[in-house]
């Protein structure tokens, strides 16, 4: 019913089964709201869901980027060092080779027992078989074990033909004997003398030999130069073992033709005249050594 302020009443009459219909009208589209409000909020969490997920995969997908090129680089340089120990083995086995062959030379020379210095034979390996996952880095390690046994083995081989090698020489083909400097004379002996730059009495290990600059310079006797270089007080300085204990020592050159290693004969020519160091004009300081010892130089000398 409708009440106005002014005028009649008005009456409205609504049915019942409007009023049901119109009530389930309102319902659904009431349910129909909160059901799409709920969808909306179920979508919008999955979403978050599926952006967290993909920030995750992301993250993710960086850190094995970055894995993966650091495990790259040390495969890398894990590659390199093999190359580099691959390269050193070989460097290795060729002076194996060649130790070989002199240690072999050497027995002939020698005339020692071949059956007892065999420098062909390998010597005896073992130890458990690899599976194929160590074979990279571990056939590396076992390569290079078996070099340091070789070159242990060799070592003692060497150093028993050097002994008997040393035994069959003569000590008088170890004794230095010839003159140091061809044309050269005595300018100086062993022993007190008067020191050229002080003129205090002072003690002469050697003997000088003047001669003209640039002399060759020539090895006492056969042996091995130990040292060839520049030295205090003697400038440039050779020195040779020979043998026996046997030293000598050539000073005031003005150039060495030798280098530390060589093997030189009787009279090779090691360098020439000079006056480096501490010296007054051209001429050789010659020295003979013998365990440690020092020895008259002029007693070494040949006469005549």
């Amino acid at each position: 019913m409708l009440v106005p302020e002014q005028g009649r009443v008005r009456s409205l009459r609504i049915s019942s089964a409007t009023l049901v219909v119109s009530s389930f009208i309102m319902f659904c589209f009431l349910a129909v709201s909160v059901w799409g409000g709920w969808q909306f909020y179920q979508a919008e969490q999955k979403v978050r869901q599926i952006d967290a997920l993909q920030n995750q995969i992301q993250m993710a997908q960086s850190r094995h980027a970055e894995q993966a090129g650091e495990l790259q680089a040390r495969i890398d340089a894990d590659r390199r060092q093999m190359a580099v120990y691959a390269r050193s083995v070989g460097a290795i086995q060729a002076r194996l080779a060649r130790l070989d062959a002199l240690g072999s030379k050497l027995v002939d020379k020698a005339s020692l027992d071949s059956a007892e210095f065999n420098f062909g034979l390998q010597p005896a390996f073992g130890g458990p078989r690899l599976t194929s996952s160590d074979v990279a880095l571990d056939s590396l390690d076992l390569s290079i074990d078996r070099l340091d046994a070789r070159l242990a083995d060799l070592d003692v081989q060497l150093a028993a033909v050097d002994y008997l090698m040393e035994q069959k020489r003569e000590e008088t083909s170890a004794r230095p004997h010839a003159w140091p400097s061809e044309h050269g004379w005595l300018s100086s002996n062993y022993g007190r003398r008067a020191d050229p730059f002080t003129g205090e009495q002072a003690r002469h290990n050697g003997v000088d030999i003047a001669n003209r600059f640039g002399a060759p310079v020539l090895a006492a006797s056969r042996g091995i130069v130990t040292f060839a270089g520049k030295m205090p007080d003697f400038g440039h300085m050779v020195e040779v073992d020979h043998g026996y204990g046997y030293i000598t020592r050539y000073g005031h050159m003005s150039s060495i033709s030798v280098h530390v290693g060589d093997e030189v004969a009787d009279s090779q020519m090691i360098g020439r005249i000079g006056s480096s160091g501490r010296s007054t004009g051209p001429h050789l300081h010659y020295e003979v050594h013998r365990f440690g010892q020092h020895l008259n130089p002029g007693k070494f000398l040949p006469r005549g």
